[in-house]
């Protein structure tokens, strides 16, 4: 949903215009994951002063708001701290006051920026409300941003002020909820907190000199906790607020602090960014919610783990914790990425969307590459090897996900059920929590997620591995949360997805889900024959994908001439079809904002009927399978009723012959029946994209969307 991205730069000369531009395109990268408006700080000229720019709608009316302003920018700056976000609206609607980021006071000494969204930010408004401060939005980040100065306030006269750590350290256990922070101040110029929970945040690295060490150190307190002594003053608020007590300590013995001695030196030093000459690198850092923003920058990357507080200062960059707890692993690994910024770009197509949709036979091998041996009919799944035992023996099978992602568990739960002979459900995350379903300590529950980090599902993940059940992720996105928080999983390859409406990772979804039944089934001589003859369509696929692409002229004269302009559509599957047509319904509501269902064809006489007329347009999922004469009676009963239905059928289909010319066709090919949705979903992307296109609405960013989903 919201997008973050923040610009360090120490010791690297950069003029104003430079960071600015660094910065706003950085919100672009980000602008697929959904927003209503952007906002940036960045320094001025004046010292302690903060610049805020702040614009309802896209970056490019935050960038024209920017340029309009006088500002100098050939200023040069050694050292810069800039933070920019985009927002999408979950408390107050969107407004230049709502936008972020967020000020503590009229003179703007802490700025944040802000994701997720804090639950008892009314207790915090209460109290700090009662303690003089005013706050200008309708937004929960606004409270972050003056509690920040509140304990700063508290203790800038002590025998010690607090640094940047440590005041981060007090505000953060006061916040309950989800956030990926960025906290920026004049009382520490050229810092910056950033931190997360529950909501992704990385950190590129860029130095002229190569790092010591792959790993930046966790810095874990002397002390168990930050609890202070009881012989240090507390400030207890009233109970009618809600809030837990709020200790803020004048004095600190942890060695996160500075020194008693009162030197300026900090005691602990980042090994990774100390020259060959004992003194920190120039470096440049770059903070985002998405790898994206960053790879035109960096491929060096660090990913912070929930509860992570990341301080950078004088070059450095420094991971603290509250506490250690039993097991911890006190590093981070500095990782490389593996996407290529050509990956990220629309190159000749006009939208992301419709990039995506042809990338799908490269992102489908992708997916199957050094996977599967066509030859040897065998799958090797290196994230699930060492848990291969366990999956097979679990009592039941649990996919859990959202949106596109529950539609791929759909569409794999049959063959799932067939192959391993393991009761399978399908369950949305949402719904799932809400029922607070039992799981047990032998279930396996598969989290399936595009981003890796969709809230419900990230939650539904606590609560099954909270209650001993082995967790299993498949994600695209390395390095997300439930990548890092399952106990195993599978990474799709599907390559980075900027469209809103996902496309080549529901593919690439469906095809690991498979290769996943697979893998679990080749100890069964029983089921041989049948995964031989899934292997062998999978070595097809690819090239069938591009076989289905070239209807792309005949689906856009279809939904330009035919659909374009009615108000609804119904679209109808059975079996392993059934999921095509949700997932088909779903791509038309999000991109066209034509209203449009999936229905199981074999419920069509249960009160679906009574809405087929000449005028309803109707889409049926007809290909040849165990349950095509079934389909093809509900297609009878549409066309008896003066219906005028669009059949995808296989390539030949015969026993259309006998229905007349009451119906238009797209030929599909034909493959495995566990297989065959694969196919099939490609003419509905596409007529989705050129619904979208004909009316003139915006493919890659529809409203009231977002490509990640990290709030509930």
């Amino acid at each position: 949903m919201c997008g973050i991205f923040g610009y360090v730069n120490y010791y690297v000369q950069r003029s104003r215009s430079e960071i600015v531009d660094t910065v706003l395109n950085g919100l672009a990268r980000l602008e697929y994951r959904g927003y209503d408006s952007a906002g940036l700080a960045i320094d001025g000229d004046k010292p302690d002063e903060v610049l805020l720019f702040k614009e309802v709608g896209k970056v490019a009316a935050l960038r024209k708001l920017y340029a309009s302003s006088k500002i100098n920018n050939d200023r040069l700056f050694d050292s810069h701290v800039a933070i920019a976000h985009t927002r999408w609206a979950t408390h107050g609607r969107p407004s230049p006051i709502n936008a972020h980021p967020h000020r503590s006071d009229p003179n703007n000494e802490f700025v944040i920026v802000h994701n997720g969204i804090i639950t008892n930010y009314l207790a915090l408004k209460a109290l700090l409300t009662s303690k003089g401060f005013v706050f200008e939005s309708d937004t929960d980040t606004e409270c972050i941003a003056k509690l920040c100065k509140y304990v700063y306030d508290l203790n800038k006269d002590s025998a010690r002020p607090l640094d940047f750590t440590a005041l981060a350290k007090l505000v953060l256990r006061e916040l309950q909820g989800s956030y990926g922070l960025l906290i920026k101040s004049v009382h520490y110029p050229d810092e910056i907190i950033a931190t997360r929970k529950g909501s992704p945040l990385l950190i590129g690295i860029k130095t002229e000199q190569k790092l010591k060490v792959d790993f930046v150190d966790v810095e874990f307190p002397e002390l168990p906790d930050i609890t202070v002594a009881n012989n240090i003053p507390t400030i207890t608020t009233p109970e009618s607020a809600g809030l837990s007590n709020l200790t803020v300590p004048h004095l600190m013995t942890s060695n996160l602090l500075m020194p008693m001695d009162g030197s300026d030196l900090r005691r602990s030093q980042s090994r990774a960014f100390i020259s060959e000459e004992g003194t920190p690198m120039n470096a440049e850092f770059f903070l985002a919610s998405d790898p994206a923003s960053i790879i035109e920058h960096t491929k060096k990357v660090l990913y912070l783990e929930d509860d992570d507080i990341a301080h950078i200062y004088d070059g450095e960059l420094h991971i603290h914790r509250v506490r250690r707890e039993a097991g911890e692993p006190a590093i981070r690994s500095i990782q490389t990425l593996e996407m290529e910024l050509n990956e990220i770009m629309k190159g000749s197509f006009d939208h992301f969307m419709q990039k995506e949709i042809f990338e799908q036979p490269e992102s489908i091998i992708n997916t199957m590459r050094g996977r599967i041996d066509f030859e040897k009919k065998t799958v090797t799944l290196g994230g699930l090897s060492s848990y291969l035992g366990t999956i097979r023996r679990c009592r039941r099978i649990i996919m859990i996900a959202c949106g596109t992602s529950y539609h791929s568990c759909m569409a794999t739960r049959a063959i799932f059920e067939e192959l391993t002979e393991i009761p399978t459900t399908v369950e949305l995350a949402s719904d799932f929590l809400d029922r607070r379903s039992p799981v047990f300590r032998d279930d396996t529950c598969i989290f399936v997620s595009q981003s890796g980090e969709t809230a419900d599902s990230m939650l539904a993940l606590q609560y099954c591995a909270e209650r001993g059940a082995l967790t299993v992720g498949i994600v695209n996105s390395v390095g997300s949360s439930i990548s890092r928080q399952t106990n195993c999983g599978v990474h799709i390859n599907a390559g980075p997805e900027i469209g809103v409406a996902s496309t080549k990772a529901y593919t690439s979804q469906y095809v690991a889900l498979v290769m996943m039944a697979l893998l679990l089934s080749d100890d069964s001589i029983s089921k041989y024959e049948r995964r031989t003859s899934i292997i062998d369509g999978l070595s097809k696929i690819s090239s069938q994908v591009e076989e289905v692409l070239k209807l792309n002229d005949t689906i856009r004269g279809i939904a330009e001439t035919d659909l374009a302009q009615q108000k609804s559509l119904l679209l109808l599957g059975r079996g392993y079809q059934h999921a095509t047509a949700l997932e088909g319904a779903l791509k038309i509501k999000e991109i066209s904002y034509m209203h449009s269902e999936g229905v199981l064809a074999g419920e069509l006489k249960h009160g679906v009927l009574a809405l087929v007329d000449a005028t309803m347009p109707i889409i049926f999922l007809a290909t040849h399978d165990s349950l095509f004469p079934k389909v093809m009676s509900a297609v009878e009963q549409v066309i008896a009723r003066s219906g005028n239905p669009i059949i995808l059928c296989n390539k030949g289909e015969s026993a259309l012959s006998k229905l007349g010319k009451t119906y238009r066709t797209l030929e599909i090919p034909q493959t495995v029946d566990c297989l065959q949705g694969l196919l099939n979903v490609i003419p509905l992307q596409l007529m989705s994209y050129w619904l979208a296109v004909k009316k003139g609405y915006d493919v890659d960013f529809p409203r009231n969307l977002a490509k990640a989903v990290t709030v509930e």
